[in-house]
């Protein structure tokens, strides 16, 4: 047998002069300065950038060594490469032309908080282990509960994104279910089980079926109720499918609503909604995650009657209030049912403080980062007047944009538009498949011009055309050359047929 011996000396510290530490102070304080510097001119000249990079898959990979650099290199050569590989190559949601999806602007007072979030590298998972950190979280989520008038005594914290406190919140409506012990018993061949039955619009988030192929109620019991012609969830339909579901022999477990749909920002019936759960001993969560920060504003607030009813609400501060991605907020009516449901402390992890919160009680994961500062610098530094400003800003551009569509021929608005996003597409004398094809080359024309970017959805199987707005940069100029833009290649589609 070979054997192959390690030629290497062993480390000793009685050997070495300086310990191999971290970098200088010095050059780290040289290096943020020059980051700063990198961050403030690309945040003041982001909009020179196309938004979306005009790369093939692989070109970034392509540019980079394929093996890791033996000695550490300097780490002016690093920002060096930052500047010349990876900012030119991503598609820049700071873009004032970003308008698809939802956007999630990183201001200036959000990214300042995540870099001293970074500096002090809290891992929140006990309150011994980031007292600051924790009891922020909890103040700062209060703030913006008192901001959105949602009740007193909802227990506030943050996740990463909606996607998982959604799944958290539904996680605890299970846990409500203590009759089926499903904590200890877990669901797997159980003959003592019913089927689980959840509830949402056909326009709710697919982080909801997520959510319920998670927990083990699986797709087939996921029951996605008909929507009406605004795109809300029908209560006629949800009364017949809880009603087939108990007959079948099935167990309501939750019915959650949506406060802003993905693709239309359709408010559902909230009110009606929260007395069927409260009838039929369901849970009722309220998924916000993007229109519920427009509920800072009172006129808007008033369209989101019935949410103070919900036992689970979120929204994403990353989306519409400005913090840099990622901060979710979760709150819950009754938090011991989160603990209840996740709630395991092994020797390592015990404390000797009592009355205290302990975030890893709170959801699958065991570290945290520090998210709330981030927020709190948001909050403070905008103020609740500032945030109002921004957010009815947003929506004034939508309403022009929605205007110039209704004046438009040939473009129809398919949704209202009680935000800030707009829905609409082209209406060539086509048949249905071929007008898809149509407004499908209509946003790829768009979005290949380069300045502006927007998304698509699908709304009663017809292609559709979505701009949102909501960066911290954007401005009427860009709004209409989004506009432009779509007048010229509308026009150019119809020449070609």
């Amino acid at each position: 047998m070979c054997v192959t011996m390690n030629t290497e000396q062993p480390f000793s510290t009685s050997e070495t002069v300086e310990p191999p530490g971290d970098i200088s102070a010095d050059d780290f304080r040289a290096a943020l300065h020059r980051a700063a510097d990198l961050a403030a001119d690309y945040l003041e000249q982001v909009h020179d950038y196309p938004v979306v990079p005009k790369i093939e898959p692989g070109d970034v990979r392509a540019l980079l060594p394929t093996e890791p650099p033996e000695e550490g290199e300097p780490l002016d050569q690093i920002l060096d490469d930052y500047k010349r590989v990876i900012e030119p190559r991503t598609t820049h949601w700071n873009h004032p032309g970003f308008m698809a999806y939802f956007a999630v602007t990183g201001s200036g007072p959000g990214i300042i908080g995540e870099t001293l979030a970074s500096t002090l590298n809290v891992n929140a998972m006990l309150w011994r282990t980031g007292p600051s950190a924790t009891e922020l979280e909890e103040h700062t989520c209060d703030w913006l509960r008192q901001m959105l008038q949602l009740p007193e005594g909802l227990h506030g914290h943050i996740n990463d994104t909606a996607s998982i406190s959604s799944l958290l919140a539904l996680a605890a409506a299970r846990e409500r279910l203590v009759d089926l012990d499903i904590r200890r018993k877990g669901m797997a061949g159980r003959s003592d089980l019913p089927p689980l039955t959840m509830y949402c619009s056909d326009q709710a988030h697919s982080s909801i079926d997520k959510a319920a192929i998670t927990l083990g109620v699986g797709l087939e019991h996921m029951r996605r109720i008909p929507s009406d012609e605004a795109f809300r969830l029908r209560i006629d339909k949800l009364e017949e499918a809880i009603a087939a579901d108990k007959a079948a022999g099935c167990r309501p477990v939750a019915v959650v609503g949506t406060l802003g749909t993905t693709s239309t920002t359709s408010i559902d019936p909230l009110p009606e909604i929260a007395a069927i759960a409260k009838r039929e001993n369901m849970w009722f969560h309220v998924d916000g995650a993007y229109a519920l920060s427009a509920g800072i504003c009172p006129e808007y607030r008033a369209l989101m009657e019935g949410v103070e009813h919900a036992d689970s609400v979120v929204t994403n501060p990353h989306k519409w209030l400005f913090v840099p991605v990622d901060c979710s907020v979760l709150w819950v009516r009754d938090p011991d049912l989160l603990r209840r449901a996740f709630s395991i402390i092994p020797d390592y992890l015990t404390t000797t403080e009592t009355n205290v919160t302990n975030l890893m009680d709170y959801g699958v994961q065991l570290g945290r980062r520090f998210r709330a500062l981030k927020m709190w610098m948001v909050l403070r530094a905008f103020g609740v007047k500032g945030l109002q400003e921004r957010i009815r800003y947003h929506c004034a551009l939508a309403k022009d944009l929605a205007a110039w569509v209704d004046a438009q021929p040939g473009l129809e608005r398919v949704a209202p538009t009680p935000f800030s996003t707009v829905c609409f597409r082209a209406v060539p004398d086509l048949p249905p498949d071929e007008q898809d094809e149509f407004n499908e080359r209509l946003v790829a024309a768009v979005n290949r011009a380069g300045p502006v970017f927007v998304s698509h959805t699908r709304l009663r199987e017809r292609f559709v055309l979505r701009i949102s707005i909501g960066n911290l940069r954007t401005r009427p100029e860009h709004v209409e050359q989004a506009q432009q833009l779509v007048t010229r290649a509308h026009g150019q589609l119809l020449a070609e047929l």
